[in-house]
């Protein structure tokens, strides 16, 4: 499945005073990049909050930092499932620069709950927004 893609324009809140983008704001774009994510395939997070009951809360964060982003470049920032199973949803970032170069690579791993934090499994409706075949495997035929 070809990756969603988020624009954003590092702003002069996004950077260090040496002008590069601080490290950390980088997970505000992934959030961002997330949500439009999630918003593209038809609900958007507060949706599956007020509507379904379901949070989607953030168990592990992977970041690798390959080259700094500056002031006013346009990143576009991938985002695409890694896995979606059970209750576990597992996402891919890639931050690009306005020139091609990666800046970021990472993930973040996903556990679907309740309000209650009960986890649930994900819904049919959001694995079949991302490509993921539902239903389970299948036995062959003999």
């Amino acid at each position: 499945m070809e990756p969603f893609r988020y624009r954003h324009r590092v702003t002069y809140a996004d950077c260090t005073v040496g002008n590069h983008v601080y490290y950390s704001r980088y997970l505000d774009l992934l959030e961002a990049a997330r949500g439009e994510w999630f918003r593209s395939m038809g609900k958007s997070f507060d949706e599956w909050h007020h509507g379904q009951g379901l949070i989607f809360p953030v168990l592990e964060v992977q970041l690798k930092y390959r080259s700094p982003a500056r002031y006013d470049e346009v990143l576009t920032i991938e985002v695409g499932v890694l896995e979606a199973r059970g209750v576990r949803l597992n996402v891919g970032y890639r931050v690009v620069g306005s020139e091609g170069q990666v800046r970021v690579e990472g993930y973040t791993h996903h556990v679907c709950t309740n309000l209650e934090d009960k986890p649930r499994r994900l819904p049919a409706e959001l694995l079949s927004a991302l490509g993921v075949p539902t239903g389970g495997p299948r036995n062959p035929e003999p």
